[in-house]
């Protein structure tokens, strides 16, 4: 299936919202935490605590709740982390491939579809996601995947493949820094057409020589669940 045709069929399907959804999404805040944002320059990115203070006072700004964004963005997070850093700087990871949720630690998550859970992990590197789910869906007979990163450890805790899952239920809560590779507590959300063997786990950065590759596997989460 081509990338158009598989983000009208995103689009034909209205998801869940990822977390609750007495939450409503003119609550929610975008957050631009890309290399390009000059309000990053004065903030040291390589901490969790500095990095937690800069989003939620970027949130307070806007009274909102929750704030989003992500997916492309260039970041010079990931610069902390020898896992995502090459000698090459065109095999350097630090394009984000996800939508990042941005609220408190232990905040429920929720299902977008129904499916069932293909996989799980406790991802340890530096940087990395922490605890992971996967699972696996179809619209129309065609089946895909969503990633949930940053998880507690609770989330996977005695978790079974194969179980199936619905819409709007309950599937994790989101852990801390100590847990989750060391950021402020968030949601990874990522799509995934092609799991490419993957299990647990699956790249949410990319380079430059991969990006055009992800960008097809990997669209715009946004499109799930309706958050514009």
């Amino acid at each position: 299936m081509s990338l158009s045709n598989f983000e009208q069929l995103l689009q034909s399907y209205k998801g869940h919202p990822l977390i609750a959804s007495s939450i409503p999404y003119n609550d929610y805040v975008s957050l631009d935490l890309s290399v390009d944002n000059p309000e990053l320059n004065s903030v040291d990115v390589s901490s969790s605590k500095d990095l937690e203070i800069f989003i939620w006072n970027h949130i307070s700004k806007y009274d909102a709740k929750v704030a989003f964004g992500g997916y492309l963005e260039q970041r010079g997070i990931y610069n902390r982390s020898d896992y995502f850093n090459q000698e090459n700087p065109e095999e350097e990871r630090n394009i984000h491939l996800g939508l990042d949720i941005w609220i408190d630690a232990e905040t429920p998550i929720y299902i977008p579809m129904d499916g069932v859970i293909h996989s799980f992990k406790n991802n340890t590197n530096f940087g990395d996601y922490g605890p992971t789910i996967i699972l696996k869906h179809n619209i129309q007979d065609f089946g895909f995947y969503t990633l949930y990163g940053h998880l507690s450890l609770k989330s996977i805790d005695g978790l079974e493949v194969g179980i199936e899952v619905e819409k709007g239920q309950q599937i994790a809560t989101l852990g801390t820094a100590e847990v989750n590779g060391d950021y402020p507590p968030h949601l990874h959300f990522q799509i995934i057409k092609d799991i490419q063997g993957y299990e647990g786990d699956y790249p949410g950065v990319s380079n430059q020589l991969d990006l055009e590759f992800y960008k097809t596997n990997c669209p715009d989460p946004k499109l799930l669940i309706d958050l514009v």
